[in-house]
């Protein structure tokens, strides 16, 4: 065994670590903590990513040596050690460029526990990247649901408050009909490691016993994922959650948490019932039809929007709906763009939540676009941000967001039956609609108003502006030199299968 693959299960153990730590220091030295090991934890991702690429296939990790049932296993391919390093850097990311924020928005005293909650995340995360163990998964999507509760409330005002009920209550429901879903598929197979799943459902597939329960688990996970994920109509509690919660609060729900439980049920398409089994009882019909309705409901909701958090936010869901749409293909071409579209939102979508808050603050604190005309030129690299970001979400070409709106095209055209035409319309209509608001968001930060913000307080800090400037640069990294993550993913997927 290499000792890379040590790596694997050391990038959890130690943020569970760093967050028993950070509960016995101070904020300032917890956030150092942080800082420290989420970089650790990018570093051995990238090992994880360039020895898996080089074997050609997966390992599996035993834990203590003790095999299933007794022991727990975590299995590493290039498409985990992919998702484990865009999720280690975008995190990063996230913590350096929300600096500001979190001394604005957050108490002294209350800085550990939110560091402590970033290292529960960032585990989580790892886990469910990682984890050969569906059991394991729900614990840990457990653990990620209390940690991004605690991200949002943690700003202590009545909003927060407000919008983290509205998130644990839909979170708890998702998090219900995942447990049910999972002792039922326990039940039937008497397995809880994912391959051993997938043998018993084969074999009761072909046999044709169970055929209605089978039936109803798949329902029951895709439902479950879906609504924590916020798939439209679940999406009811993202808006407030997003726009209320601090920047880098923000910048982590909507790049991270929801992408690790759709990489969760992307594990169950292909590692636990088998993506033939899941197109077979139709599933992917349903999540295609709500990833297309969720395209156009966000983006006209986006639309009418004065709030530069809550148009952000409600672009979520459209952007939450392209990768259903990408998944509800139910071809490999699809699932790739689905795959790339986690990759390429999470990175726009967090620089635009660290960038409106440096508008924001040129703006006397205003969220609403008729105070922000003019922030861009008050506030150079955060306009220039959020206007990569925004043409990003519309598709310009050599952005991010073009190359996924490209490889959704590819996936549509070798669709068959109506997905196709469904597909491509949507895809021209939801473009349109970006470039709607998106546009009106950028001419409107860089409309000039004559208003004096002289105030040297509102000039960003160095963390935020070299967070702002890998952004931007990953951002154009993802739109121009894509093929080398395409055929991560291509080749992640295949191993999957």
């Amino acid at each position: 065994m290499s000792w890379i693959e040590n790596c694997v299960p050391l990038s959890i153990i130690i943020c569970l670590m760093g967050g028993i730590i950070s509960s016995a220091i101070k904020g300032e030295a917890a956030r150092k903590l942080t800082v420290t090991l989420i970089t650790a934890v990018a570093l051995m991702n990238a090992l994880v990513l360039g020895y898996t690429v080089r074997l050609g296939h997966e390992f599996v990790y035993v834990m203590g040596r003790f095999p299933a049932p007794w022991g727990n296993e975590l299995r590493a391919g290039c498409l985990e050690g992919l998702m484990g390093l865009f999720f280690s850097v975008i995190m990063l990311l996230s913590v350096l460029g929300g600096v500001r924020g979190q001394n604005d928005d957050i108490r002294p005293g209350r800085m550990n526990l939110y560091f402590i909650m970033i290292n529960l995340m960032m585990s989580s995360l790892m886990a469910l990247v990682y984890t050969n163990d569906l059991f394991t998964a729900y614990v840990f999507v457990e653990i990620n649901t209390m940690a991004a509760c605690a991200l949002i409330m943690i700003r202590d005002n009545g909003h927060t408050l407000v919008a983290a009920t509205k998130y644990m209550i839909m979170s708890l429901l998702g998090s219900g009909l995942l447990l049910i879903g999972i002792s039922m598929l326990y039940s039937i197979t008497g397995q809880l490691l994912m391959p051993n799943i997938r043998d018993a459902v084969d074999r009761l597939a072909e046999s044709g016993e169970y055929a209605i329960p089978l039936t109803v688990i798949i329902g029951l996970l895709s439902v479950a994922l879906a609504i924590k994920s916020a798939l439209y109509p679940f999406h009811s509690w993202l808006p407030e959650a997003y726009g209320f919660s601090t920047a880098s609060s923000a910048a982590i729900l909507s790049s991270l948490v929801s992408k690790g439980y759709i990489f969760l049920l992307i594990k169950i398409f292909y590692r636990v019932i088998g993506m033939q089994v899941m197109v077979g009882h139709k599933i992917t019909n349903i999540l295609f039809a709500f990833g297309i309705i969720g395209m156009i409901m966000g983006s006209v909701t986006a639309i009418r929007q004065t709030d530069v958090r809550h148009l952000i936010a409600y672009s979520s869901i459209a952007q939450i709906g392209y990768i259903y749409m990408g998944i509800g293909l139910g071809s490999t071409a699809g699932m790739i763009a689905a795959v790339f579209h986690i990759l390429s939102h999470g990175a726009t979508k967090s620089m635009l939540f660290i960038a409106q808050r440096g508008l924001v603050e040129v703006s006397n604190g205003s969220k609403n676009f008729t105070d922000l005309k003019g922030s861009g030129l008050r506030n150079k690299l955060s306009g220039v941000a959020f206007a990569v970001g925004a043409f990003s979400m519309v598709g310009i070409p050599l952005l991010a967001g073009f190359t996924s709106k490209v490889y959704f095209a590819k996936a549509a055209i070798t669709a068959v039956d109506a997905k196709m035409w469904i597909a491509m319309i949507t895809l021209a209509i939801s473009t349109i609609l970006n470039a709607v608001y998106f546009i009106r968001a950028t001419i409107s930060i860089y409309t000039p108003r004559n208003m004096n913000y002289a105030d040297p307080k509102y000039r960003p800090g160095i963390m935020t502006d070299i967070a702002l400037v890998c952004f931007i640069a990953l951002n154009f990294f993802l739109g121009v030199l894509s093929y080398p993550i395409y055929h991560t993913i291509e080749l992640g997927l295949k191993i999957f299968g």
